[in-house]
């Protein structure tokens, strides 16, 4: 197989060593890259009962077949460990350019192992490894520590941790390019805990691939065909918050910690306002000619809000914005700024502001976090980075853990994990995978039903009738396609915004014939199918070695009330119905209690993991 280079970085960060590990061939054609080989690994090398934080986890970044070619969609790269909020293997993706410079490395990643008795950063430039000292990085900001190491060795690209991860904070991320953040998981935390402050890459060389001039016709072809879908010029104008209103409107945009759904400022906080008002740039990632990142500059009560550290997305403007019930522009930039300084996940922080406040309201906490307050979110940003008082509380704990503790019934997680800014009231096929999935609440991993409105959404793969949004029996079998189509698109590590699952735009067979191209393989949409299939269940077999079994699959309390006012009032998640969908999804996926089967792990071409999760009898 072409288009990998065969081998992973392999740094012993306890005796100070770097070494180079062989992957099996096999695993290429099975696995591909990305999710999959890093879920691999983790299987091999992380024991289930490995505490998070301690030197036996082990973090991995990892590229796939596409990553250090140019093409449009493939500047993101894959960061994987086992996480300290759910305490099983998960995945976070981020975009900008160190993935690319990772693809052409002459490593397709790097597997960072053990504990560093001191402050250090890994060095990849140019085809040579090497662990220095960190000891004057330490306690620096990610925008402090990007620059220095650029000035020390030009042309590098920089992942790094700040202060959060540096005081192991559960919600801390990882932050690649100063703006680009591998969060969600707490990676960030993990990285601190090895006391690895940044990885540095430089790339040198040409990726190997089966076909190069079939490729660049392909790859050019990929990108002008994007530029004639009008949705991805108005996500390049507006960015990922070209929906906030939309949502809004539907009643699905999460307001008040998810007790509505609609809020009457969403006009103020959109990627409308945003680009009237604070936008002075749009930036990218490598090869691609969406430019979605937004790049903005302003102040909040006198601090300013500095283009180096781009701007905020979507879910950080819903996270701060109206599940915070917040309207103030720039403060939730000041806040986006922080957490991308501290290396701070702008989800969990938000979801965890959002707690605080309904708490402080109910006269749960001390403190008082009024509504609404600017200033008080950009004060608790502050304190969960820095782990003072409460909020150090929430940062040492978890989120979950600490809302248990006080007997705080509305905390809105999901095996640990914050739930992130989509509405599953609104879209109950996404209920699904909220519920079941092993990392957590997650967005990014299968079906959202607004997707599937419209007519033959992907007759390809066998979808040609629209959705109910609001219907949730008879989803499991969506939920799975999506699911397996969403996973074979993280192991070649693709942007989600480059790769249209669904309606006219469905790029599904122009991707196949890239990977065609760049590695050799002829994949068929149901061989497609499979790989993302086997790479999922890589995840859920190592949840159910950590103890997850099919009774942790469910939602939070709220999702089972009606919303109370908008297009998605009074459709509240019938509990009844996501048990049977959920009974249903297990059938389907060939799952018993525990995972994945060792009959299902077999017809998957996973025979020797058939046997790792032991069963009765």
């Amino acid at each position: 197989m072409q288009g990998i280079w065969g081998r992973y970085l392999e740094v012993d960060l306890t005796q100070g060593e770097v070494r180079e590990r062989e992957i099996p061939p096999r695993w290429y054609e099975l696995h591909l890259g990305g999710r999959g080989i890093a879920a691999r690994l983790l299987l091999d090398l992380v024991p289930p009962e490995a505490d998070p934080l301690g030197p036996e986890n082990a973090l991995i970044f990892a590229t796939g077949p596409f990553q250090g070619t140019g093409l449009a969609g493939a500047g993101r790269h894959v960061v994987a460990g086992k996480s300290p909020k759910t305490n099983s293997i998960s995945d976070s993706y981020a975009g900008g350019y160190f993935g690319h410079e990772l693809g052409r490395s002459g490593y397709d990643g790097i597997i960072v192992r053990g504990q560093a008795d001191r402050p250090v950063y890994l060095l990849l430039h140019e085809g040579k490894a090497e662990l220095h000292e960190a000891a004057e990085l330490w306690g620096k900001t990610t925008g402090e520590t990007e620059e220095a190491l650029k000035k020390r060795h030009p042309g590098v690209r920089v992942a790094a941790i700040g202060p959060a991860g540096e005081n192991l904070v559960r919600m801390a991320c990882i932050i690649h390019d100063r703006t680009r953040a591998a969060g969600r998981p707490g990676l960030g935390a993990v990285m601190g805990a090895k006391r690895l402050k940044a990885i540095a890459v430089k790339g040198h060389t040409e990726k190997p691939l089966a076909d190069p001039e079939g490729f660049a016709r392909a790859r050019a072809d990929f990108a002008k065909d994007l530029l004639s879908n009008p949705e991805a010029v108005r996500l390049g104008k507006y960015g990922t918050a070209r929906g906030l209103t939309w949502l809004s409107e539907m009643g699905i945009l999460p307001t008040e910690n998810f007790r509505e759904g609609v809020f009457e400022e969403a006009e103020d906080i959109g990627g409308e306002r945003l680009a009237e008002t604070i936008l002075v740039d749009r930036d990218t990632c490598a090869g691609c000619p969406i430019r979605c990142k937004r790049v903005v500059k302003t102040e909040f009560n006198g601090r300013p809000v500095l283009p180096e550290y781009g701007g905020p997305e979507y879910e950080t403007l819903a996270a701060f914005g109206s599940l915070c019930r917040c309207s103030d522009l720039s403060a939730i930039a000041y806040a986006n700024q922080l957490c991308n300084a501290y290396g701070l996940d702008t989800i969990s922080a938000g979801v965890a502001i959002a707690t605080l406040m309904e708490a402080s309201e109910q006269g749960l906490i001390e403190e008082r976090v009024p509504w609404g307050d600017p200033a008080a979110i950009v004060a608790w940003v502050e304190r969960l980075a820095r782990k003072e008082g409460l909020a150090g509380e929430i940062a040492e704990k978890g989120l979950e853990p600490w809302a248990k503790e006080r007997g705080l019934d509305f905390v809105m997680t999901i095996k640990g994990v914050e739930v992130p800014m989509h509405e599953p009231r609104g879209k109950q096929g996404l209920s699904l995978s909220y519920a079941i999935t092993p990392r957590g609440a997650n967005h990014m991993e299968g079906m959202h039903d607004t997707m599937l409105e419209g007519d033959a959404p992907t007759p390809e793969l066998g979808v040609n009738q629209g959705v109910d949004r609001f219907a949730l029996r008879g989803k499991a079998k969506l939920a799975i396609l999506y699911e397996n189509l969403r996973s074979f698109t993280n192991s070649l590590v693709m942007c989600a915004f480059t790769t249209n699952m669904t309606g006219p735009h469905y790029n599904y067979p122009q991707i196949r014939e890239l990977l065609r191209y760049a590695t050799g393989l002829e994949i068929s949409p149901e061989g497609m199918l499979e790989i993302g299939e086997r790479n999922f269940a890589l995840l859920r077999l190592y949840s159910g070695l950590v103890g997850y079994r099919k009774q942790h699959d469910g939602l939070p309390r709220r999702f089972h009330e009606p919303l109370p006012k908008g297009a998605s009032a009074g459709q509240p998640i019938d509990p009844e119905e996501l048990r049977a969908e959920i009974e249903e999804y297990y059938r389907l996926r060939g799952w018993d209690e525990l995972g994945p089967t060792d009959e299902r792990l077999r017809q998957l071409g996973l025979d020797d993991l058939a046997g790792r999760l032991p069963r009765q009898g």
